[in-house]
């Protein structure tokens, strides 16, 4: 992890603040939050002085509570946003509770789509933007959580380009067949992009949302990264911890015993389960209630033997589906409970409210099994909490494998929420389950929860976020400045013999889905005939198109040609040849075509020295699965026929190895001495022939950064501007600077020379 300069500050943007503020009319009160986020950021150790901006759960009409609650939030570092109400209705019970949520727990029945919802949820993230550049300063960090705040990325990176924005999205992240049913998909994913890092809590949330972005915004990734623009934005699966001492040692507090010797004396021996959830549908309430219910059906024999404690906090049941679901919960535990209840036992305790950490920490330390079957769920923090507390006493997690910390904790039972079956067997197993077994599996359960704790998850984002900004600041260094602009031009109306080397597609060209239809146009050609009739200038325009395609399109310029990488090249009008015509083997071509049909819009181009299958305008993931299938498959026969297979921008090449954009460089120095060379091209062909320049040599790589080229273009836009810009008549900052230089030198010369002739005249005259 980097270590942060003095006076650094780590600002958690989140819907909510840590604390809530309840009351009227100057007269306050602040409590603490209820929910995971809250719970687990509230323990984070960061050496970075801790902010937190967010609403303060109260809407407020009179500025002078306003300023009241200012001022006392402000002492712990807290900032309020104030949202009326119609803003809470509309961008956060209708916009990302009614909208956003549903749709990423795969609730799409339940997703409502309204304008208003829409409206109010781009007007409270502009709120949230313009506090934080209230706020921020150079060299702070900036971390975004959760889906209520997708857009605020972006609006940030626009308001304040240089700041180092991380964002952690707490809830799944659906498959690109849900996500893109949403009308406003594009701008969500657009800002999200606006951060410099992204993390989710596992890697398939991570999956979605790079195959979405991929889908959606056709912006490639290449690996856990994606060019947005001068910067990269990296993406990452960091599974969220709890605070694991606090959990663990809970026992030790007195509080907590007393809660368990109450507990005992409530439940008697009856075995417990024990099951914590927030009012939502997505949790699998009602499915494990009906698992629960077959399991007391078919197995009389555990009656009076277990309880269930359903422990239910109340959440937006004032809202309709909310208000059904308590009411379908009310009733099957009714029905549950008036079909087996006796006198001295109940089969399900009902608890509609929260706990206080000592009571749910009891529960959990007595509990014999934790049902958590959530639907869907982004990580549930309930399973690691009841881990951390069982210290030595025996208990079975049983965990729904639609959970996210399903990925880490393989020792519990895992089941389909949806299947009431599998939760009676796993309640039937977790009974019978021997002691040493329960130990053992707690024990390997409580190593992972114990190492992947809340601090530790804070630490791996905070140690990404600051990789990833490093790594865009390098970036922002290779960048082709004003400046450096400024320097090349100098250079070259310096220099009186130079080599200018140009790719064509993604440099002089825009980059089409259909490489024939990347002709150029008059200002290209104009351009082109613009340099080359200087004549200091040896144009060269270095290609992996075919000869022919370079005669047609550029031949009539007086420029030299190297087409195929360097396999032909034409000079003085006459072309050349470095490699005879390759007669391409049956087998060879079998597979490539075979890899055409298998992917819908792929394309072959023959070249009289490389094969070339297109695959620009084809399904961004079926096509980087069937290039990687082809290279696999083309591996073998390439290898015996001492070909080399090259991984471009949506296209996979085959050619021989004797001829790159390397060695089309070096037959030029070879045969010539220039004082200035400029390279500028996109691909990772290129690189060859950056690699072969002398390093005083300009190198320009467009689009992705290369390690081996001086500067960074971002866009393939910028490249004829520069060029022109080599040629035209407005001067540059050292330019100006130059030519001031001369000009003051040139009139203090004319007046030495006019004073020294004075004084000359006046010696003559009085001799």
């Amino acid at each position: 992890m980097l270590c942060p300069k003095k006076g650094m500050r780590l600002y958690i943007i989140s819907n909510r603040l840590p604390v809530k503020v309840t009351g009227l009319n100057g007269t306050f009160v602040f409590s603490r939050s209820e929910g995971g986020l809250a719970t687990g950021l509230d323990s984070l150790q960061t050496s970075y002085e801790k902010h937190w901006i967010g609403w303060p759960g109260m809407c407020v009409k009179r500025e002078e509570d306003k300023k009241e609650i200012l001022a006392r939030l402000e002492e712990l570092n807290f900032h309020p946003v104030f949202l009326s109400e119609s803003q809470i209705e509309n961008y956060y019970e209708g916009y990302s509770n009614s909208t956003i949520w549903p749709l990423c727990h795969y609730f799409f029945a339940y997703t409502l789509y309204k304008k208003c919802f829409w409206d109010a949820y781009k007007q409270v993230n502009r709120l949230f933007c313009e506090e934080i550049c209230r706020l921020v300063r150079p060299g702070d960090r900036v971390w975004i959580q959760d889906y209520q705040l997708m857009l605020l990325p972006n609006m940030l990176r626009e308001a304040c380009p240089g700041v180092c924005i991380g964002y952690f999205h707490h809830i799944p992240f659906p498959s690109y067949e849900l996500f893109r049913v949403l009308p406003e998909r594009a701008e969500l994913l657009k800002g999200l992009l606006g951060a410099d890092f992204i993390a989710f809590h596992t890697h398939d949330y991570m999956r979605h949302f790079i195959s979405t972005v991929e889908r959606v915004l056709r912006i490639d990734f290449n690996l856990d990264e994606a060019r947005i623009g001068d910067r990269v934005v990296r993406v990452d699966a960091l599974p969220m911890g709890i605070n694991y001492d606090l959990y663990h040692e809970a026992f030790d507090k007195p509080e907590v015993r007393k809660a368990i010797e109450r507990n005992r004396q409530f439940f008697g021996k009856h075995k417990l389960m024990i099951s914590v959830d927030r009012l939502d549908y997505s949790k699998g309430i009602l499915h494990r209630l009906w698992g629960f219910a077959s399991f007391l059906s078919h197995h009389p024999e555990y009656h009076g033997k277990v309880t269930l404690a359903m422990v239910i906090v109340p959440s937006r049941d004032h809202v309709g589906s909310y208000a059904e679901l308590k009411t379908k919960i009310d009733e099957e535990i009714g029905a549950i409970n008036g079909r087996y209840s006796t006198m001295d036992w109940t089969p399900v305790c009902y608890f509609y409210h929260s706990f206080s950490f000592e009571e749910l920490t009891a529960m959990y330390y007595m509990a014999d099994i934790a049902l958590v079957t959530p639907l869907r769920d982004g990580m549930n923090l309930v399973a690691k909490e009841y881990v951390a507390v069982k210290r030595e006493n025996p208990g079975v997690l049983i965990l729904s494998e639609m959970a996210g910390a399903s990925a880490e904790m393989a020792d519990a039972l895992r089941i389909n929420p949806n299947d009431t079956g599998e939760i009676e067997a796993a309640i039937c197993e977790a009974l019978e389950m021997p002691e040493e077994e329960q130990m053992a599996r707690l024990e390997r359960m409580r190593k992972i929860v114990s190492t992947q704790t809340v601090n530790k998850w804070a630490a791996d984002f905070v140690d990404g976020l600051n990789d990833t900004f490093t790594k865009n600041t390098w970036l922002c260094e290779k960048r082709l400045s004003k400046e450096a602009v400024g320097t090349i031009r100098h250079s070259y109306l310096n220099a009186r013999r130079r080599l200018i080397l140009l790719d064509y597609d993604g440099t002089l060209a825009a980059i089409e889905n259909r490489p024939e239809d990347a002709r150029p146009t008059e200002e290209i050609l104009a351009l082109l005939r613009k340099l080359s009739e200087d004549p200091a200038n040896h144009v060269v325009i270095n290609s992996g198109r075919d000869q022919s395609t370079l005669e047609e399109w550029l031949g009539a310029l007086p420029i030299s040609l190297a087409a195929e990488h360097g396999a032909s090249y034409k000079e003085g009008g006459v072309w050349h040849q470095n490699l005879s015509k390759i007669h391409w083997a049956p087998e060879l071509l079998s597979i490539l075509r075979l890899f055409i049909d298998k992917t819908p819009r792929a394309h072959l181009e023959i070249k009289d020295a490389a094969l070339a299958w297109h695959y620009r305008e084809s399904d961004a993931w079926l096509g980087a699965l069937r290039a990687r299938q082809l290279i696999h498959a083309l591996m073998p026969v390439c290898m015996r026929r001492g070909l080399q297979i090259l991984s471009g921008d949506k296209v996979v090449e085959v050619k021989s190895l004797e001829c790159n954009k390397g060695s089309e460089v070096n037959r030029l120095l070879a045969r010539r001495h220039y004082d200035f060379i400029l390279a500028m091209g996109d691909d990772t062909t290129d690189e060859d022939m950056f690699q072969a320049l002398p390093k005083d040599a300009v190198t320009i790589k467009i689009g992705n950064v290369s390690e081996i080229a001086n500067y960074h273009m971002s866009s393939q836009e910028q490249v004829l501007p520069f060029l022109r810009s080599l040629l035209g008549n407005e001067e540059t900052e050292a330019d100006k600077y130059g030519g001031k230089y001369a000009r003051l030198t040139e009139a203090f010369l004319n007046g030495w020379r006019s004073l020294a002739r004075n004084r000359l005249l006046k010696v003559f005259s009085n001799n």
